[in-house]
């Protein structure tokens, strides 16, 4: 089982916390990893570009010459995708690019980004955030102290309004509870700081 120091929100080592070796100790997918990143930022695109095909044109329902004699091509409307201000030909409607993939998979993913963090020495582990004001600069203090210097993820094991206000204004730093953990957040932040409650519900939610 990996073992990871525990901190308080002074910096200091208070302790030790051994991890579960099924969430945090498996040898990253970087397959998986990639599968999982692709679906869920395929499924945030909006897909609501539009062009209008033949029967969307206003216009162009009459034949604009007579079909021989005139020398000219054939034409049987000015709306032809031929012709300028005409229709467009396998043009983009409004579509949805999310797809979905198996739980299994998606669990895969998650061990897998969490075990590359623990890896990389780029997980931190708090006893415990209890900030005294709703203020940025409590957020900005504690990652000082843990010398993190870097995009930072603040997970804590239940929603916490006043971590989620404190984090706003800080660029490259988001709060998430455990239930909002997903590979993208994951992978965009360089350094995982997780507290002790939240690597017991984590252990719990992803075993």
């Amino acid at each position: 089982m990996p073992k990871v120091q525990v901190v308080n929100m002074l910096g200091e080592s208070v302790g030790e916390i051994e991890l579960s070796d099924q969430i945090f100790g498996i040898e990253p997918n970087t397959h998986v990893l990639h599968s999982a990143m692709v679906s869920q930022l395929a499924s945030l695109r909006r897909g609501t570009h539009s062009t209008l095909l033949r029967g969307e044109v206003r216009g162009g329902g009459r034949k604009p010459w007579r079909q021989k004699g005139t020398g000219r091509a054939r034409a049987g409307s000015s709306r032809s995708p031929l012709w300028r201000g005409g229709a467009v030909l396998f043009g983009p409607k409004p579509r949805q690019y999310g797809f979905s993939l198996p739980k299994k998979v998606r669990r895969l993913a998650l061990r897998s980004a969490l075990s590359s963090k623990v890896q990389e020495a780029n997980l931190i582990v708090v006893d415990d955030i209890q900030l005294t004001e709703q203020k940025t600069r409590e957020i900005v203090t504690l990652l000082k102290a843990l010398k993190v210097e870097r995009k930072a993820l603040v997970v804590t094991d239940e929603r916490n309004e006043i971590v989620n206000r404190c984090t706003r204004n800080i660029a490259g730093v988001k709060a998430l509870d455990v239930c909002g953990l997903n590979v993208v957040d994951l992978l965009r932040h360089d350094v995982l700081v997780l507290t002790k409650a939240a690597v017991d519900k984590a252990e719990e939610v992803f075993a």
